[in-house]
């Protein structure tokens, strides 16, 4: 195994020696892992893994030998017989080739790997979020509903363990859906403090299943004090004294890539990906190799023109101007036709089963050799470069082509969606960096991508490998990644392997005619032409169990929130008459913001837009926006009400019969505010499955609140975190309906989900009386919501997901580690109050009135209110994140109930 080293220099010195950082445990660690920066609120460095092949170009068996060896060792750990009932699954990006090497090794596993690229026509079979990384969700598409089904151990690999909060978070979701008595763990390397690593035991334990793990080597990363800030500062002060040194070019073809420059004197490494000579080449990097390396410098990336502080202050410029036509290169780029196997995958997207296995392995020498035939003869040394989530078929292709290419050095690698840092220095991890745009259309929008340590590398051929998604103009642009290749390997290859896309499976007998909107009086408070509920009622079973079982039950993993309800709560006198006060005192607050986001959905999304509310929370809020639309502009908006779960989805029934009745096009969603974000993209999520299930397009997922305190959408009234007095109570302020309900034994496949009517609460019922209160104040505020309205609509509101940021910073400062246990904003800090056991509220220091009732609830179920100066919120609600029944406090020992 090659060592990450360079001339004798451990590859995480350079970072080391800046921060104090340093790897402790096994021997084969500073083998394995080199160090790199990147920006990120909550790690500045970067594990740099030498035989995972993403980062670092490696021998593609040192690459597949690894993760083959650790699929060995699952295997004598299962044994033969439980091993063939295994499933493997690989994470996204980075582990994908990785997983799928140990799926080899264990044998008779078919695999899948997270994804986070949607694919029409394939449902979601499950998702989890990745907090540390620049890119979190991960979606799970296997073509087989039924491949995570069974109670066979489920194997989760991943390149590395920094906290284990990525596989805490894919068991919680998987065991939720598909619960099975064992799971194994694997990573090359396991970075877990003591604590982090107890935590996975104890969720074991929680959750009844055996958790084993397997790694190649284990340590641990230890950081000095205020590691963070200085790695923080480090980067600014490196981009502040470049960009006063005019280091960074305003005619890089793809805009200001230079995301890290150097500071004056650092010896930056010009990667320029234009004419001219490129880093690697030429005197200044051959008297590097005698020695003369620069000692510290960053590599400018594809796109900079020059750059005049070279090593150690001498230049090192890339060409700028036109220069004559025999100066220049124009390297030829080959597309390679590999005949991939009709039908066979192009890796585990969709599960990679032990029979398209052996028909890869059958495959793999004929495709081999069209590659071989295609290489320059005088090619030496050779670089396959997979595509981002494409790695498994470029690393196989590449180890066979290293078997059977006598005299050639091969190398493999691949792209990558996440930027780091890149320093010429032999003692760092990311000597230099080509950038390129995003080419596969993703699903998250445009983007720079990154391939590492390819330039100055010396490669006689390279041989990029994508799949055909990513075949687009946008690969072949003067400033894609062929090009950007073209400028560092005399000869570029293009290899593209069909992406495999499933089959349409049968879709579920459904009835002809779903039942109509249900409406008051009959089922809710609200009068008949205000909202029409796309539920079904289940007024008459019993649902409510209380909070402190409900709570042991979701956190253990034993229920969904959605399959029981609450005890409702029975407001105190003085908790009431604190609703009346805020009511009051919050009118016209409240309909200048229903005002102005029904404005800008006007102005932006229909002239007469069908207004669809999330129930519950968004009911309330939809009933203002129809009055506000008929009080300005004497408009009749059709609203309605449906149900969407966390973790579950929307209700794709109700999505039928609106599309059998409206044009989705015209279809607004609306909710009552935003805490994190976590409906936000469990709608996204959803519209696109609904789109890729049912072919009906249209529907948009963006959704309109009053308020967005979290900034995660661009439709609001106020981005202020203030009391909306529709959040103090439950369903006597929301027509008298319950949270939704979704359990299998209740809704069927033809059903809408089911929700009850609280006949019996009617003389507590508040709902009208609330809605009458702020459309009294309509006529007062009209100047304010045009002028609001105005101001928004000329404004930036694109959604910065501040809330969500802060949400998991809270997590890991409180050692929660589950962002579905905080709960940011007035609104959601009050329903876990009403609901859920809390375990103690953040407030900001000096809020005012607005959290008069979160103090008396806290103070009523004893739980503690702690002030916090740096707050984005003005309160937070923490779930009690160990809650048994019976035990209270952070350790899972204590809580005062």
């Amino acid at each position: 195994m090659n060592k990450a080293v360079n001339d004798g220099v451990w590859s995480g010195s350079w970072v080391a020696e800046r921060l104090g950082v340093r790897l402790e445990g096994d021997d084969e660690l500073t083998g394995m892992l080199g160090l790199a920066l990147r920006r990120n609120p909550k790690r500045a460095h970067l594990l740099v893994s030498n035989v995972l092949g993403k980062h670092v170009p490696q021998s593609p068996s040192v690459v597949y030998g690894a993760g083959f060896a650790l699929g060995r060792r699952v295997r004598e750990l299962l044994g033969a017989e439980e091993a063939a009932r295994a499933v493997v699954l690989g994470y996204a990006e980075t582990a994908t080739g990785l997983g799928h090497s140990v799926a080899d090794g264990v044998g008779l596993a078919p695999y899948l790997h997270s994804t986070r690229r949607p694919v029409a026509g394939v449902a979601r079979a499950g998702g989890f979020e990745e907090s540390h990384s620049h890119a979190t969700s991960h979606l799970l598409l296997p073509e087989d509903p039924a491949l995570l089904v069974g109670d066979g151990p489920l194997v989760l690999v991943d390149d590395e363990f920094s906290t284990g909060n990525t596989v805490l978070n894919t068991v919680r979701d998987l065991h939720e859906r598909y619960p099975r008595r064992r799971y194994v763990v694997v990573a090359l390397v396991d970075m877990r403090s003591a604590a982090d690593a107890g935590r996975l035991a104890e969720f074991a334990g929680e959750i009844g299943a055996r958790v084993d793990l397997v790694a190649a080597a284990t340590g641990t990363v230890r950081l000095p004090e205020g590691v963070l800030e200085k790695g923080q500062e480090l980067v600014a002060r490196y981009e502040a004294e470049s960009a006063g040194a005019g280091g960074l070019s305003s005619a890089a073809p793809s805009g200001p890539v230079a995301q890290f420059p150097a500071p004056p004197n650092s010896g930056v490494a010009a990667e320029t990906g234009r004419e001219g000579n490129a880093p690697g080449s030429g005197p200044a990097a051959e008297a590097g190799r005698e020695g003369n390396a620069p000692s510290s410098g960053l590599a400018i990336e594809a796109g900079q023109e020059s750059n005049p502080l070279g090593a150690r202050g001498t230049a090192r410029s890339a060409p700028t101007g036109p220069q004559p036509e025999d100066e220049r290169t124009h390297p030829h780029v080959t597309q390679v036709d590999l005949h991939w196997p009709p039908g066979l995958p192009d890796g585990g997207r969709h599960g990679f089963t032990p029979a398209h296995r052996t028909h890869l392995e059958d495959a793999l020498p004929a495709m081999t050799a069209r590659l071989a035939e295609a290489l320059p003869k005088s090619a030496r040394r050779v670089l396959v470069l997979g595509f981002e989530e494409l790695m498994y078929a470029p690393l196989r292709l590449a180890r066979e082509l290293e078997q059977v290419a006598e005299g050639v050095e091969v190398r493999y690698s691949t792209t990558t969606r996440s930027p780091v840092l890149a320093v010429d220095d032999p003692g760092y991890a990311i000597r230099t960096r080509l950038v390129f745009p995003a080419h596969d259309t993703p699903a998250d929008g445009p983007g720079e991508r990154y391939a590492y340590n390819v330039a100055g590398a010396g490669f006689d051929a390279v041989i990029a490998v994508v799949d055909s998604v990513a075949d687009t103009p946008e690969l072949h642009a003067p400033d894609g990644l062929l090009a950007r290749l073209s400028a560092h390997a005399p000869q570029v290859l293009l290899a593209v392997v069909p992406s495999y896309v499933p089959g349409p499976l049968a879709l579920p007998e459904r009835h002809p005619m779903l039942p109509e909107p249900l409406r008051g009086p009959a089922f809710s408070s609200y009068a008949p032409e205000e909202v029409g509920w796309l539920l079904q009622d289940l007024s008459d079973v019993t649902l409510e169990a209380p909070t402190e079982e409900r709570e042991e039950a979701i956190q253990s993993g034993g229920a969904h929130y959605a399959e029981s309800l609450p005890v409702e709560y029975q407001p105190s006198e003085q908790y009431q008459e604190l609703f009346q006060t805020a009511l009051a005192e919050s009118a016209a607050r409240l309909a200048q913001a229903a005002g102005a986001v029904t404005e800008i959905v006007l102005a932006e999304r229909s002239p007469r837009p069908v207004l669809v509310s999330l129930a519950r929370a968004g009911t309330p809020v939809g009933v203002l926006m129809r009055r506000w639309a008929q009080f300005r502009h004497g408009l009749e908006l059709p609203h309605y009400a449906v149900s969407i779960v966390r973790g579950r989805g929307i209700d794709a029934n109700a999505l039928r019969w609106l599309a059998a009745h409206h044009d989705p096009r015209d279809v607004v969603f609306v909710d009552g505010w935003t805490g994190k974000g976590a409906i936000t993209r469990e709608l996204t999520a959803a519209i696109r499955e609904f789109e890729a299930s049912d072919g009906i397009t249209g529907f948009d997922p963006e959704i309109a609140v009053l308020a967005d305190p979290g900034s995660c959408v661009r439709t609001y009234g106020t981005r202020e975190d203030y009391l909306i007095p529709s959040a103090c109570l439950n369903s006597t302020v929301s027509g008298l309906i319950s949270r939704t309900v979704l359990r299998a034994d209740l809704v069927g496949p033809n059903d809408y989900h089911g929700a009850k009517f609280y006949r019996e609460l009617a003389g507590a019922d508040v709902s009208v009386a609330f809605l009458d209160a702020v459309s009294a104040r309509f006529a007062e505020v009209v100047d304010a919501v045009d002028a609001t309205a105005k101001e928004l609509l000329s404004g930036d509101r694109e959604p910065t997901w501040e809330g969500w940021a802060a949400v998991e910073r809270i997590s890991e400062e409180y050692g929660i580690h589950d962002v579905n246990l905080v709960k940011p904003g007035v609104g959601e800090t009050t329903r876990v109050l009403l609901r859920r056991v809390p375990w103690k509220i953040l407030a900001r220091a000096g809020a005012g009135a607005d959290l008069d009732h979160v103090r008396l609830l806290a103070e009523q179920r004893g739980v503690p209110v702690e002030e916090v100066a740096e707050l984005p919120y003005t309160c937070v609600g923490l779930i009690h994140p160990k809650y048994t029944r019976g035990a209270t406090g952070a350790d899972g020992r204590a809580v005062n109930l």
